[in-house]
């Protein structure tokens, strides 16, 4: 190549790499000066979503700095902090996989809340950018003007409202022109390979938002299609190679495919998730508008003032093919009534509704709106288009007065960057030749756009979190990191555990503060592990997707927790208990399963519960459903409750486990609310207090409302009895844990079955003496191996579910995408695709256009 000819091209790129980073600067900035103005983090002490150490992922990448950094106890495939040991990989590839996230591990651990915040700006400004060359290769025109409506996509109400407060969804943000660009090289017919890597990539990045960024690519792409001036064969080549593209890229993603398909099956299932129905049709056109938030789930679609009305303005456009103007607002209509019809809604979440807002996709449409106002302001709409979408925009405004996110604002602001884009359109228009102007121009609609983004921002953050804080750092972080410190000193596992609870930070305490704990928030948290948890009297919440740890010292026993944090003034204080080592031996038995005292009494290999038989004594009579328990009626207006009476040994100390009552819970001296709800939330054993002399154990429960407790909700453990228990157990001689394996010597002439403290989820496999693995028999929902005789050690290994075969399938993709690299080298010339007819100037440089309208003089 020439010099000449080298100058030439970089001078042709320039504009486009300025007017990419103009798009990327202006929504971070607009996001951070809101932040700024609002006092949120890293701006100031108010906590918002991803503010500080107490956001539900901020701890999945703390755990991501300790992989990065080798002071984790697990790796990618295991986590030994969370639900007394969880499979990861999962998780990771749902949460973590934000190409952004791995920044994390560049800054220190105590500021991880920083990299989080990152990972969200980042995305905006790389999915501004990306929207920017995308609207560039989808018609000619100046790319500054391209970058203003770029901003409003990585500016969007989504943005604001569902994707900031998830990080990882933002990586869907970045697909959607991602994924749009790589389905614009088919319509030229070249670099098929390196577009297949860019679909992988959307994948890859976030399941869950990558399906919605893949589905609304393709859906611009048929558009696209549509409107070719070309062959029906053209078309269908084209469609052929989209089609292609898309199913290879997910073939290699099928590692993340396949691993987050047999994690959800294996997962505690979620609430079953109902749709509420369709909004009103002003509501939803309320959304389009500036100024509000909604006050119940609604697609955020908001892009901008200059990008609606752009997009008003296209029907009106004359320089657009009608062919043109229908398609594009066929689209934007059958995407819109798309997200309120409950199969489409299955398909834009993956096949399922989606617990929480139904409208994750919404994004897709926001970037749909930002094309089809390009689309528009490409062909250059007059007078009369400007004026025929004021209009169309005063209509959608005035039939959505009265909305709950329609306040003054919204009239401000509207009205605002209507007088801006109007005031651009005749400054340029009286003086089209002028440098100085269209550079004023340019300014202040540079300047409109970063205003009202700023103020979109705030006023989204505000309607959120409430009044403004003052503009202060607090010092919130100080108490988790002297929690992280104190469970650091304390840790000795595989020794034993080292529980960061029974308090709560956040839903992920032991990956946000170390430690081999029971709470795990998760979506794929195993239902194996939840059970077990369940069953030996944890509580949870979120139906079984937030676990936690057990707080009656048999539950702590039975998993190996020896230190444990405990509120004291001013912090925390590390409590003691004794435990059962994490491997332990046990004579073959048959485990009882009546009640929660008896499921750890067979885990922990004998007996220690006094267990009272409780009879009604006083109140409204409860009835007894045979093993089912004891409905309890609700207590009436000024009643005392229904009381239960039993025996128990004097000095023992009783324990209750109602994990569905609702009310209040009295006796030996203690009274607590209990908060059950079946099944969203269990409630944990707790202790009532000690048994008096005459060993009298008087319980009361008072309901608001009809509920439930076991056949025997109350225990009794006798003082000395749960350490002569333990001192009775044969425990490992030594136990090693690798980052998804255990080791453990046995001692000699150990027969029957080993225990190993871990729940018994799909994945794992194990061998004794060296022999063949295979899948451990769970015993309760735990790990257990049967011995045979004079077994002297055994291991553990697990295996991610469905790994093995996504990485073969995803291998098998890989080669085919190496064939076809290697053959679209080796050959002569690209198919014609889908271009402009030959001779047009821009051919060189354009991809495909859906109609060549009016150049603009800085394309030409």
């Amino acid at each position: 190549m020439s010099r000449t000819a080298a100058a030439a091209r970089r001078r042709l790129r320039s504009p486009e790499t300025r007017a990419a980073a103009l798009a990327a600067a202006l929504p971070t900035a607009a996001y951070c000066l809101a932040s700024a103005f609002h006092g949120t983090y890293p701006f100031g002490g108010r906590s918002r979503a991803v503010g500080d150490l107490g956001d539900r992922f901020v701890p999945f990448h703390a755990h991501l700095w300790d992989l990065q950094h080798g002071t984790a106890t697990g790796d990618l495939l295991f986590n030994w902090n969370s639900g007394y040991g969880s499979p990861f990989l999962a998780d990771f590839l749902a949460y973590l996989a934000n190409p952004f996230s791995w920044l994390v591990g560049l800054f220190p651990r105590a500021a991880v809340n920083l990299p989080v915040f990152l990972v969200t700006l980042l995305s905006i400004g790389l999915a501004s950018a990306l929207m920017t060359v995308f609207l560039g290769r989808l018609h000619p025109g100046p790319p500054w003007l391209r970058a203003l409506l770029a901003a409003g996509y990585g500016g969007c109400a989504w943005v604001l409202e569902d994707g900031a407060p998830a990080p990882m969804w933002m990586w869907g943000l970045v697909s959607l022109p991602l994924v749009c660009l790589a389905f614009d090289r088919c319509l030229a017919e070249r670099r098929w390979a390196a577009g297949t890597l860019l679909v992988a990539a959307a994948w890859a990045g976030n399941l869950h938002t990558g399906t919605m960024a893949v589905l609304g690519a393709g859906l611009v792409l048929l558009t696209r299609v549509f409107l070719a001036r070309t062959t029906v064969r053209a078309r269908l080549r084209v469609l052929g190679r989209s089609a292609a593209m898309a199913a290879t890229g997910a073939l290699l993603a099928a590692p993340v495919i396949v691993v987050g398909y047999q994690a959800g099956k294996e997962a505690q299932p979620a609430r079953v998730a109902h749709y509420a129905g369709a909004p009103g049709v002003a509501e939803y056109l309320a959304q389009l508008l500036p100024g509000g938030r909604p006050d119940h789930p609604l697609p955020n679609v908001f892009v901008g003032v200059p990008a609606l009305l752009l997009v008003a303005s296209l029907p009106f456009n004359r320089r657009v093919r009608v062919r043109e103007r229908a398609a594009w607002y066929l689209l934007l209509a059958a995407v819109a009534a798309s997200f309120t019809w409950t199969p489409a809604i299955m398909l834009w979440h993956g096949l399922a509704l989606p617990n929480g807002s139904p409208y994750r996709a919404a994004f897709v449409l926001s970037g749909m709106l930002v094309i089809a106002a390009w689309v528009s302001l490409a062909h250059r709409p007059d007078a009369f288009a400007l004026l025929g979408g004021a209009g169309l925009v005063a209509l959608v405004a005035l039939s959505a007065r009265g909305q709950h996110s329609v306040g003054s604002a919204t009239w401000v602001l509207a009205a605002a960057g209507a007088a801006l884009v109007a005031g651009a359109f005749l400054a340029v228009r009286r003086r089209p030749d002028d440098p100085a102007v269209r550079r004023i121009v340019g300014a202040a609609l540079a300047a409109g756009v970063l205003a009202g983004s700023v103020y979109a921002a705030y006023r989204a953050a505000v309607l959120r979190d409430g009044p403004p804080a003052p503009r202060t750092v607090t010092t919130a972080g100080a108490r988790p990191l002297a929690a992280y410190g104190l469970i650091r000193r304390a840790d000795d596992w595989p020794g034993s555990r080292t529980d960061p609870g029974p308090h709560e930070f956040t839903g992920n305490d032991p990956l946000l503060l170390g430690g081999e704990g029971g709470a795990y928030d998760s979506a794929h948290v195993p239902a194996v592990t939840a059970q077990l948890l369940h069953d030996l009297g944890a509580g949870w919440t979120l139906s079984g997707r937030h676990t936690l740890s057990p707080a009656d010292p048999v539950g702590r026993a039975l998993f190996g927790v020896t230190t444990y944090l405990d509120p004291a003034p001013g912090g925390f204080a590390a409590g003691r208990a004794t435990a059962a080592p994490l491997v332990t031996v046990h004579p073959a038995s048959r485990p009882g399963t009546s009640s929660v005292w008896a499921r750890q009494e067979s885990l922990l290999g004998t007996a220690v519960y006094e267990v009272p038989k409780l009879a009604p004594a006083a109140g409204p009579a409860p009835t007894l459903h045979g093993t089912s328990g004891w409905s309890i009626p609700a207590t009436p207006e000024g009643g005392a409750g229904t009381v239960f009476a039993g025996v128990c040994t004097p000095g023992s100390t009783a324990y209750f486990y109602g994990p569905w009552f609702a009310g209040t819970v009295a006796g030996l001296g203690t009274a607590f609310e209990s908060q059950g709800l079946q099944p969203a939330t269990a409630m944990p054993v707790r202790e009532l207090g000690t048994v008096p002399a005459d060993g009298a154990v008087r319980l009361l429960l008072r309901a608001g409302s009809a509920a439930q407790v076991p056949v025997q909700p109350v225990g009794c453990l006798a003082p000395g009895a749960l350490d002569a228990a333990l001192g009775r157990l044969r425990g490992a001689v030594s136990v090693r844990a690798g980052g998804h394996g255990i080791e453990a010597v046995l001692p000699p002439g150990s027969a029957g079955t080993a225990l190993v403290s871990v729940p018994a989820v799909r994945g794992w496999r194990c061998s004794v003496d060296g022999r063949a693995e295979a899948p451990p028999t769970p015993l309760l929902g735990m790990v257990s191996l049967p011995l045979g005789a004079g077994a002297t050690r055994l291991s553990c290994t697990y295996r991610t579910p469905g790994l093995d075969t996504g990485l073969a399938v995803g291998g098998a993709a890989l080669a085919v995408l190496a064939g076809a690299a290697v053959a679209g080298r080796v050959r002569v010339r690209p198919g014609p695709g889908l271009r402009p007819p030959a001779g047009r100037a821009e051919e060189s440089r354009a991809t495909f256009r859906a109609e060549d309208g009016p150049c603009p003089e800085e394309e030409r």
